[in-house]
């Protein structure tokens, strides 16, 4: 049972609410039903547009400039040198299915930059310019080394068809070039996450990993070009611990420095909102997590007066089956249903369960009786979420020449993810930037279909969510049926041709998709308008029997509901 839909903590133990937005998850190809490898990604922030990027491969003359504009807001950042040819990028992804996503944790604000070049300007620099998930973590390495780092801490994921990496950095202050960074290869045969709260700690100081001759002078390259530590499938800045003793953000032996708690030490929210959505990601696929759950929800360093004590999870997890891309499809949904951490659930859900809480992740609060005491109370934050302008699940295939790009916008858990190949020329007008916006209402838009469908859901949660569950299914069977397929003719064709009849398949069915969506919406509209329940029989609104519409079903309300608000209700 929820035993409260809020959980409450001392200012003292508290950093100011910020967003915490975004969420990644990440699988090894041994860890996958068919070899791929996987990353998913949720842009989640308030007033951000859905929409699918796309920038084609491009040729340029030497000494060709590249501005740079700061992702979030468009800021103006300068321009740095053109590369002589740009690879196309859908998305996330590349068409050499290289993939990058990331969460933004803040960390120490002391280290925050505004020059330079900004996370999201990293994200597409990089996808432009690599064949690789390793050439990708160069590029970022490389262009904050030599521009500085404009944002805040960062984790970020690294994909190709052989491999995942996690990585977490920071700037190094105001005019400072470089960052503090730290990537790790995710074991083949293992499945990682990070949602908005550094997750590397310990690296392996004092073991020397063995590697082959060609593996070391690559190393010993990037060593004296990144200023970086390369041990086996680590990396790491030179200067990262001597940094953070310098700062005080560190004391002790080398052996013992986190990461995390060095540039992104825990607070209350920092587990509560950040690592229980990793916790159930974990929990989908192992029967170990509970003991995880004190320790995640922040449970334990409430307990212990903002310590940070316990058993920390780990980084990665050996899963307890093999997982689908269908599955992390299904985990970017989640809504922490079955926990006691379940969204639509406690007080503030209303009678039908709404997940939409008003005024942010939650709210303060000032004691009555003593006007000098202020309580923060937290909601649960799950990885589905109304503010996400989209999200992704990237199978990049190293049996296939091109990878498919799952995309779709808004809430993930009223969405539906369509398959754009990472080869494809264009992207269908439903997903196109320019196609509305967030202040503009488009009827062809993806963005605005899915947004109707979803707010209009929130208003009776519970019963409307198993139709769109319903047409989630249908949409999710017949992708998951055709592809197969599609595959199948792609290989007889060449390169140009598949492209285009790629091209074509993913444009489509997108915009049959969307076309779908607003069907559904006309129908939920119509079936539950002025807060009833038209009737149906034999899959058409009902009739009387002369042609007029039946009455109504008025919703009861759950009587829980009802001895909540009887009190302040006239009675006989």
């Amino acid at each position: 049972m929820k035993k409260s839909f809020v959980i409450a903590a001392l200012t003292a133990l508290m950093l100011p609410m910020g967003a915490y937005a975004c969420t990644n998850f990440l699988v090894g190809k041994n860890a996958s039903t068919d070899g791929s490898t996987i990353i998913s990604y949720a842009a989640d922030s308030y007033g951000m547009y859905g929409f699918l990027h796309f920038s084609p491969a491009a040729d340029y003359e030497k000494g060709a400039m590249r501005e740079v504009y700061d992702w979030d807001t468009g800021r103006p950042q300068g321009s740095i040198p053109q590369v002589v040819h740009t690879y196309s990028v859908v998305g996330n992804t590349n068409e050499h299915q290289v993939t990058i996503g990331e969460t933004t944790w803040g960390g120490r604000e002391a280290l925050w930059d505004t020059v330079g070049i900004d996370y999201g300007s990293l994200i597409y620099i990089a996808l432009e310019r690599s064949k690789t998930a390793r050439e990708a973590i160069e590029w970022f390495i490389t262009l904050v080394n030599e521009y500085g780092y404009a944002s805040e801490g960062e984790s970020f994921s690294f994909g190709d068809p052989n491999e995942v990496w996690i990585m977490d950095l920071i700037g190094k202050g105001p005019g400072k070039k470089g960052a503090n960074w730290v990537a790790v290869r995710i074991p083949d045969d293992a499945i990682a996450a990070h949602a908005n709260q550094a997750r590397i700690t310990k690296l392996p100081i004092g073991r020397k990993v063995k590697v082959s001759a060609a593996v070391a002078k690559e190393q010993k390259r990037l060593e004296k070009k990144l200023n970086c530590v390369c041990n086996g499938d680590w990396m790491w800045d030179k200067n990262l611990i001597a940094f953070a003793r310098e700062k005080g953000f560190f004391t002790g032996a080398d052996k013992d420095f986190s990461y995390q708690a060095a540039y992104n030490p825990f607070d209350f929210s920092g587990l509560y909102v950040c690592e229980a959505r990793v916790w159930s990601f974990f929990n989908h696929f192992s029967t170990e997590m509970d003991k995880y759950f004190d320790y995640a929800t922040g449970a334990t360093f409430r307990a212990t007066g903002g310590k940070d004590e316990g058993e920390h999870m780990p980084l990665w997890i050996i899963p307890n089956r093999k997982v689908s891309v269908q599955d992390i499809k299904e985990c970017m949904r989640d809504e922490y249903k079955g926990t006691s951490l379940d969204i639509t659930q406690g007080t503030d859900a209303g009678p039908w369960n709404s997940k939409l809480r008003f005024g942010g992740l939650g709210f303060k609060l000032t004691d009555e009786n003593d006007t000098t005491k202020t309580t923060q109370y937290w909601y649960e934050r799950p990885t589905a979420t109304q503010q996400t302008a989209w999200s992704y699940v990237s199978q990049m295939r190293s049996y296939n020449r091109y990878g498919i790009f799952w995309f779709g916008v808004d809430d993930a858990a009223c969405s539906c993810y369509t398959p754009m190949y990472s080869c494809i020329n264009h992207i269908p007008e439903c997903f196109a930037e320019g196609n509305g916006d967030s202040f503009n209402f488009s009827p062809t838009s993806a963005w605005w279909t899915f947004n109707m469908v979803a707010n209009w859901a929130y208003t009776k949660y519970s019963r409307m969510y198993p139709h769109i569950r319903e047409m989630q299914q249908v949409w999710d069977d017949k992708f998951n049926t055709q592809i197969a397929g599609v595959d199948a003719q792609a290989a007889d064709l060449s390169d140009e041709d598949a492209r285009a009849f790629l091209t074509s398949y993913s444009c489509s069915q997108a915009e049959n998709l969307v076309a779908d969506w607003q069907r559904l919406y006309i129908y939920l509209i119509t079936k539950f308008i002025d807060g009833q329940e038209r009737k149906e029989e034999n899959g058409q609104f009902k009739r009387n029997p002369y042609g007029n519409s039946c009455g109504p079903n008025r919703l009861p309300l759950p009587e829980k509901f009802l001895r909540m608000v009887a009190p302040e209700i006239t009675h006989e």
